[in-house]
């Protein structure tokens, strides 16, 4: 099969595209021909070694994929040849197999194809989980996204219209505003050509209910004293590359909520509860990810590249089967 691989850490154009055998599925595991694979920004941050966890390499990168099984070990009786699964892992995605624990494994529902599965994943539910069980955001309520053009802050647009919320946008270009626009943001900020603390006081005069923060940065600040008293900072990332410093007085004076989403943290009863509904606005299609670009597996160095840069609007995707 062929396989990207990181020889060496380093920035994305290390990745080169080697021909290796197929990988043996062992007990409890499962085989799948990969049909798409989504990239997020922790593929770059690994193939750098700056992710808080370290793969020796030669590896090979990618995190999110949708496909096919063609091989199940012993003990993956859950599933069989056939079946089309979603999942996740630390690394091995942007390859034409992959092999996985069938545990992690999410069937795809009917109607859905892989491209749809892979960029739906971990963004969505990212996005999803934080707004209901973190924000813990109603119908009505005033929402802040930081990064709105990325894979994560798209997603939280999206879905807060469909919660019901009303969305501001704030994002690093017109056309990232735009797509924004598109899937119904209300107000629409640039942070480069804006001033980002007059633009949000302007939009929300009375404060906003609740901030999504996956870029953190110089953003983080002006975003915190746009909040309402008791308004609830949602931090889930730092693709900025920098870890803002919070001014925890206006915590103090406004009564606000910093919180920080792990999956892990999530009560198990809220998780079943946003996966079932996540799930049904799938596949009523209610919510479809935006795929802003999407490149055959010869391309990886390419498609890392654009988002280690920024420059990704919702999600990017691999797709083995594009490759020559």
């Amino acid at each position: 099969m062929r396989a990207a691989v990181c020889p060496a850490y380093g920035p994305p154009e290390v990745v080169r595209i080697e021909e290796r055998p197929s990988p043996e599925p062992a007990a409890g595991q499962v085989r799948i021909r990969v049909g798409a694979a989504a990239v997020n920004f922790p593929d770059v941050l690994l193939l750098a070694n700056k992710y808080q966890i370290s793969v020796p390499p030669p590896f090979v990168p990618g995190s999110e994929f949708a496909g096919e099984i063609v091989e199940s070990g012993a003990g993956s009786a859950d599933f069989a040849v056939g079946d089309r699964v979603t999942g996740t892992g630390l690394y091995g995605a942007f390859a034409e197999e992959v092999v996985v624990s069938a545990a992690g494994l999410t069937r795809i529902p009917d109607g859905v194809d892989d491209r749809t599965a892979a960029a739906f994943g971990v963004a969505y539910r990212t996005a999803y989980h934080a707004l209901r069980s973190v924000a813990r955001v109603h119908a009505g309520a005033e929402l802040i996204v930081l990064g709105a053009g990325g894979g994560v802050g798209l997603a939280a647009v999206q879905l807060g219209v469909a919660l019901g919320l009303s969305v501001t946008a704030v994002a690093s270009s017109t056309d990232k505003l735009d797509i924004s626009a598109s899937y119904g943001a209300r107000h629409l900020i640039n942070h480069r050509s804006d001033d980002l603390r007059k633009a949000l006081r302007a939009a929300i005069p009375d404060g906003a209910d609740a901030v999504l923060d996956p870029v953190g940065g110089e953003l983080a600040e002006p975003a915190l004293r746009a909040l309402g008293r008791g308004g609830r900072f949602v931090t889930i990332g730092y693709a900025s590359g920098v870890v803002p410093r919070i001014p925890l007085n206006l915590v103090l004076v406004k009564g606000l909520h910093v919180l920080g989403f792990q999956f892990q943290d999530l009560v198990p009863e809220e998780f079943r509860r946003n996966e079932d509904e996540l799930r049904e606005l799938l596949v009523t299609k209610q919510v479809l990810p935006h795929i802003g670009a999407s490149f055959t597996l010869a391309e990886t160095a390419a498609a890392l590249r654009v988002v280690a840069e920024g420059r990704a609007i919702g999600k990017v995707l691999i797709e083995p089967a594009g490759t020559n």
